[in-house]
């Protein structure tokens, strides 16, 4: 029985993880400084739009203390834990307070459609608002938008000017029920124009920042790990 126990409390500390990398923070308004990423398996929507499709299913497990080794050996404060969906992964809240333990700010970026409130306090959630060019804009748990707070932070993605319109809308949500101010309105990187997106947001004035996803500019939007 003892050995079953030791079994379970392993499975327990191990997560599933796509890849573990180093790059520049290409996204939220981090972006730009240089960052260390675990990319976990697994994801409970089928965004049209998404990037990582690699990350559904293809992962290998690893300890909490493995990810936790390299993600150090890189050397900077700022870490990220990505997906797929990480919270999907039980494991999520133990790495990331572990990670807070060892001094770095961690960021996490979830999809929105489960609570976020598992994550420790320290946490800043990056949390997407899905927008109805994504298909799965009714997978949304609305009840985090009571559960964001002033650190926190807000995605739309965006393909065409009915997502930068449902966006418009949910502004006023977010603004009345949360103390979280930081709204970025981001294009799918090779569909939507930014600088059409910039206009729509010249001539609305939403209280809400143009996000271009950095690392998508340096490398393009087929390189994996950056």
């Amino acid at each position: 029985m003892r050995d079953a126990a030791a079994a379970d409390r392993r499975m327990v500390s191990e997560l599933l993880v796509n890849e573990i990398f180093y790059s520049i923070q290409g996204e939220s308004t981090w972006a730009g400084l240089p960052c260390a990423f675990v990319r976990l398996s697994g994801c409970n929507l089928r965004c049209s739009y998404c990037d990582t499709r690699y990350a559904y299913e293809e992962g290998r497990p690893m300890t909490a203390d493995g990810i936790l080794g390299v993600l150090l050996s890189y050397g900077v404060r700022l870490v990220e834990i990505t997906g797929g969906e990480p919270l999907l992964q039980p494991g999520t809240p133990a790495l990331a307070a572990a990670l807070l333990d060892r001094g770095r700010q961690v960021l996490v970026e979830t999809n929105g459609s489960l609570d976020i409130d598992v994550l420790p306090e320290a946490c800043v959630r990056v949390m997407d608002i899905k927008c109805p060019s994504s298909g799965e804009a009714s997978r949304m748990d609305f009840g985090n938008l009571h559960r964001l707070r002033a650190r926190d932070e807000v995605k739309f993605v965006m393909v065409d000017r009915r997502d930068y319109d449902y966006a418009l809308g949910m502004l006023p949500r977010i603004l009345e029920s949360s103390p979280c101010r930081t709204v970025h309105f981001s294009p799918v990187f090779g569909v939507l124009e930014p600088a059409r997106l910039a206009e729509w947001m010249l001539d609305d004035r939403p209280e809400a920042r143009l996000h271009l996803q950095l690392h998508k500019i340096l490398w393009g939007g087929e390189r994996r790990g950056v």
